[in-house]
């Protein structure tokens, strides 16, 4: 799930931080099924060690 999501977060590294957080957060509600975005979720709350900048964001918008 990191590699996951740290791979999403480096392909929208480039963009304006807003535009990018908002990207990689619709990329996480469209294509990741509902126990993955759980578990995303779930890891950030403790922490998110290992997690891209922006995925934390993003995973933090998803509620």
């Amino acid at each position: 799930m990191v590699h996951m999501a740290n791979q999403i977060a480096n392909f929208f590294a480039s963009y304006p931080k807003e535009e990018a957080v908002a990207g990689v957060a619709d990329h996480l509600q469209k294509f990741w099924e509902p126990r993955m975005r759980k578990q995303i979720t779930e890891y950030v709350a403790h922490g998110g060690g290992g997690l891209h900048e922006l995925a934390i964001e993003a995973v933090k918008r998803l509620h």
